[in-house]
């Protein structure tokens, strides 16, 4: 197998494997959910496959595999990663897995279509991370909220189809911003070199060259989409909604993968293509950024649903990540980096763990639970777990990205100012508050409800399959966290260099 095209096949698993899903028959439940099942463990093996094969000192992108697609337009499929697409992409086939294993009692009704779903959207996320094309990568982009959409608006809840045209009509209206700016980029390309080109890495030679007034506006298009799927607040508004109607699977992978690619895209686009323009409007995006965080947290302090306090809780976490990329130091891109992957494991448990509990008692509002440790013990220490590791405690996942992002804010240049370090850092005081005061009332005390006892059973076989590997990478990263920061290390010093390059007198 050649290396180059590792990342067409990785691509093409997923693809293939939910055309095949749509001949088996609907009334063969085990088949169609254990084919889907099969489908995406062979692309997480593969995607380990290209781990392994993944040089972590090479500045460049590797797997690279060209094929020219529209001539006329010189458009390419054209693929490849580095160590930040390396990392995001073995989160989404790790994910993928474990929600279809997740869902496979509490998804009762089209299993065929279902599976289909998430088999499509995998493609679609691990499209957008190993795109090196802007064209292609807008194709995945769109490409997978279609499924997304399906996924919440057929086996959401029961305000399924307003949380679903909500999420559709927010991450549409961003998008067709950037379709402009691509649209204008690549003529500005043709008209500074004489060929139309929607190569990336070609345009990242071009994009700084624009003048700023215009970079300006570039700039604005590409991130305003970017920060509705992050989302940054303001623009956060469709998630709590998509997340408490989604299914416990679409919840997983919303906050797992779907969220990243926001900030994945800041860092990939409009970083390195509109440096200057991200320079200048850093510490605007960095104070929206600890609103977010703020903001979040005290929301998700008075929800009264554990799924609503989880979605909050993405908020403000995902504040810190946009503070750690538009701080622009070393280890805030690190931590940015490894905030995600972070994010993606611990709220990803959580909305697990909600979800079981939920499967069990259809019930999700705190007051509803109270001395649960008496009856299962196991969850209760697993959710303790999950929690802590969300607040940032040391010694699991979460410490590692929020302490490198508070400590590169303190050392920025560019944001030259103490606040947003301190800011921020009440975040993490505010997320202990919240976690730990909803376990405290869902976990101990006497049994408020004696329903419980005979509704509630500890966590299952199955279950413990799917929770086991998150918890393991979750004390695997607190404990060594190297394995991945020396993956993204080289990457992150290019996306830098690239961005100091061009702003010389504004990033020292």
């Amino acid at each position: 197998m050649e290396q180059n095209l590792y990342l067409t096949y990785l691509l093409l698993i997923p693809i293939i494997g939910s055309i095949f899903i749509l001949f088996l028959k609907e009334e063969n439940k085990v088949l169609v959910q254990a084919f889907g099942l099969g489908i995406s463990l062979l692309a997480f093996l593969i995607s380990l496959l290209v781990y392994f094969s993944f040089d972590s000192t090479i500045p460049h992108f590797q797997f690279v595999h060209q094929v020219l697609w529209i001539e006329s337009l010189n458009i390419s499929y054209n693929v490849g990663a580095d160590g930040i697409s390396i990392l995001l992409v073995l989160l989404t086939t790790f994910l993928t897995p474990l929600t279809l294993l997740s869902s496979w009692n509490s998804i009762k009704k089209n299993i065929k279509m279902f599976t289909f779903s998430m088999l499509l959207l995998e493609a679609g996320m691990l499209g957008v991370f190993i795109s090196l094309d802007i064209f292609l990568f807008y194709i995945f982009w769109e490409a997978m909220l279609i499924p997304m959409y399906f996924i919440i608006g057929i086996w959401g809840g029961e305000r399924r189809i307003y949380a679903s045209v909500k999420f559709f009509i927010f991450t549409m209206f961003g998008s067709l911003l950037m379709l402009v700016a691509i649209i204008w980029l690549a003529v500005y390309a043709s008209n500074l070199t004489g060929k139309f080109t929607t190569n990336l890495l070609e345009l990242y030679s071009i994009g700084p060259t624009i003048p700023q007034q215009i970079q300006a506006w570039m700039f604005g298009a590409f991130f305003l989409s970017f920060a509705i799927k992050v989302p940054l607040f303001p623009l956060h508004t469709w998630l709590p909604d998509a997340h408490v109607e989604a299914p416990t699977a679409g919840s997983v992978i919303l906050a797992g993968v779907l969220l990243k690619m926001g900030t994945y895209g800041i860092i990939r686009f409009c970083l390195p293509l509109f440096p200057q323009s991200a320079i200048s409007f850093a510490p605007v995006i960095s104070v929206l950024a600890v609103i977010g965080i703020i903001y979040g947290a005290l929301v998700a302090m008075v929800q009264t649903d554990m799924k609503k306090l989880v979605a909050y809780s993405s908020v403000s976490h995902l504040g810190f990540v946009v503070l750690g990329i538009f701080a622009f130091t070393m280890e805030s891109i690190q931590g940015a980096v490894i905030q995600m992957v972070n994010h993606g494991l611990s709220t990803g448990a959580l909305f697990l763990l909600v979800g079981i509990a939920y499967e069990r008692t259809h019930k999700r509002e705190i007051s509803y639970y109270g001395g649960i440790a008496k009856i299962v013990p196991v969850y209760s220490a697993l959710l303790l777990i999950a929690s802590l590791s969300s607040v940032g405690l040391p010694g699991l996942n979460g410490f590692v990205g929020e302490f490198l992002i508070l400590l590169g804010s303190f050392k920025s240049s560019v944001l030259n100012n103490w606040w947003f370090t301190i800011f921020a850092a009440t975040g993490v005081i505010f997320a202990a508050v919240y976690l730990l005061w909803m376990y405290q009332r869902v976990v101990f005390g006497t049994v408020k409800n004696e329903k419980l006892y005979e509704e509630l059973t500890d966590v299952n076989l199955r279950e413990w399959i799917v929770l086991a590997p998150i918890f393991i990478f979750i004390v695997w990263i607190g404990i060594y966290p190297s394995t991945f920061l020396n993956l993204t290390e080289i990457a992150s010093q290019s996306i830098l260099q690239q961005v100091s390059s061009y702003s010389i007198n504004l990033l020292k």
